[in-house]
């Protein structure tokens, strides 16, 4: 996923939620050759508009020149989770604890580095998911990328 360093996504949140928004994450990705992207999704209680998102982009902008924690090239997108929500924050994977998920580990674990199930919580520092009737104990400092899984 490239999840973005802690004391960027601090930033993020220290400058995000006194606005009234929720800080869902933030990814910090790119190979240095086509430049980098930080992506950060928000949202709020009655939902998310492009009003929103530029509103805190423009204020993210303005922390990001004045702090300048990011030293190379990069674009700025702000953006809502969507139904096939992130999951960044261990309270993420309590707080949809029943939701349908998609993980995909950094390495591999039970032979296997994607984990499609249910979220049956968190316990300690590890994500419990139902897969097919299996439940598998994968530790949260090993996910690459988590998401939910839109059911229609």
């Amino acid at each position: 996923m490239g999840r973005a360093p802690d004391s960027l996504t601090e930033l993020m949140r220290e400058t995000i939620e006194p606005m009234g928004y929720e800080l869902v994450g933030a990814e910090y990705m790119g190979d240095g050759r086509a430049g980098y992207i930080l992506r950060i999704y928000i949202d709020h209680e009655n939902g998310i508009s492009v009003d929103d998102c530029s509103t805190v982009s423009h204020q993210v902008s303005g922390v990001l020149d004045v702090e300048d924690p990011i030293h190379e090239k990069y674009a700025l997108e702000v953006s809502s989770p969507g139904l096939d929500r992130p999951l960044f924050f261990k309270e993420h994977f309590e707080r949809f604890k029943g939701s349908r998920v998609r993980i995909r580990l950094h390495e591999k674990m039970h032979g296997r580095r994607r984990f499609d199930g249910v979220l049956n919580g968190l316990q300690s520092d590890d994500v419990l998911v139902d897969v097919d009737g299996e439940e598998f104990v994968l530790p949260y400092d090993l996910i690459d990328k988590a998401r939910l899984v839109a059911d229609f």
